[in-house]
């Protein structure tokens, strides 16, 4: 998987019940093709008092969503784009937006 989206990015949700936020990228998983985005996807889950959490009850968790599922914002257009990979005058790679032709980060 190529990294379209790093961790730290401000990402926007393009399909799904969260369509429209969006959020900071707070976790990865490259294997699985996921990624986990705060404020998004949030559910709640019952749970039985433990040693860790004495009375139980009902938390919050923020679940994975699929990668395909996010876009990249950027913040000259200040919109969701898609992104490209090109080679500056150094050699190195680096990523940016494909509406506005600007580097990212």
């Amino acid at each position: 998987m190529k990294a379209y989206i790093k961790k730290g990015d401000t990402v926007k949700v393009i399909a799904g019940n969260d369509r429209g936020k969006t959020g900071k990228v707070i976790a990865i998983d490259s294997r699985t093709g996921k990624v986990t985005v705060e404020k998004v996807h949030v559910v709640k889950k019952h749970t039985k008092p433990s040693n860790s959490n004495p009375t139980g009850g009902i938390i919050e968790k923020t679940l994975p969503v699929d990668v395909s599922n996010v876009l990249l914002f950027c913040k000259n257009c200040n919109k969701a784009v898609r992104v490209g990979f090109r080679f500056i005058e150094d050699g190195s790679k680096v990523r940016y937006c494909r509406k506005c032709n600007e580097v990212i980060e």
